[in-house]
């Protein structure tokens, strides 16, 4: 089994290197950067509005990673005032290290879904709710908030960008390394990798390779788009994954 890793850096060199620890033939792919978001300028003022009993949602890492060098020069720091949430336990232990505030989080998935169960978020009308997020991205949470009777307030903290590469130059590159196993973490790079790889290398190769994906959500955009060896971890974090590559 030669694995390819599409996960953006650093997370995705992490695993890489504990696969490669285990004996494993494991690669680095990259199919997204990230770089500061479009209002991540905002977010001091919006932390320092926020009240007693408002809500505050971290829906990735990159939030803390693009947001901590900023909060670090302002005075504001991350208030105690409103309830903390997370998408899920990397994140949630992200935040926690640098913020030292309790912060609610689903234990199973790292799902919107999931994070909307919990009990605290049941009866929310005429709370303020304020989304930290990259761009782009699921509405779910916010649509699902609104619908509760919150007033919903979103802050980009950072962008996913594509990271451009020559596809055919690729798809030989990992033919030839005899790639079997690919591992994808979102819809938006399933499809990047799907488009991607010419259509000759995708029906001769591509989707003959084993695929695992975190949801699924994403199980199902990859049988739409023709894969059928299809691996579901039970989350989101390199541990999961490292177990469903097992």
């Amino acid at each position: 089994m030669t694995i390819l890793v599409t996960r953006p850096s650093p997370a995705g060199d992490e695993l890489v290197s504990r696969l490669r620890a285990l004996g494993q033939v494991a690669y680095s792919f990259p199919l997204i950067e990230f770089s500061p978001g479009r209002q991540l300028a905002l977010l001091p003022g919006l932390l320092a509005d926020l009240r007693a009993g408002d809500l505050v949602f971290i829906l990735s890492q990159h939030v803390v990673q693009f947001a901590k060098p900023l909060l670090s020069k302002s005075d504001i720091g991350w208030p105690e005032k409103p309830s903390w949430f997370a998408i899920g336990r990397t994140t949630a232990l992200a935040f926690h290290t640098i913020s030292h505030l309790p912060v609610r989080y689903p234990l199973d998935r790292e799902t919107s879904e999931v994070l909307l169960q919990l009990p605290e978020l049941q009866n929310i009308a005429d709370k303020r709710a304020l989304i930290l997020r990259g761009n782009g991205g699921r509405e779910l949470l916010g649509e699902t908030l609104t619908a509760r009777g919150a007033k919903v307030e979103f802050c980009e903290c950072y962008q996913r960008n594509a990271k451009i590469y020559d596809g055919t130059e690729e798809a030989f590159r990992w033919r030839e390394r005899g790639v079997t196993t690919l591992v994808v973490t979102s819809g938006e790079m399933l499809q990047q990798l799907y488009t991607l790889i010419p259509e000759w290398y995708r029906n001769d190769w591509l989707l003959h390779c084993q695929l695992v994906v975190v949801s699924e959500r994403l199980a199902i955009l990859a049988r739409d788009l023709g894969w059928q060896d299809i691996r579901i971890a039970d989350n989101a974090d390199n541990d999961a994954l490292l177990r469903a590559l097992q």
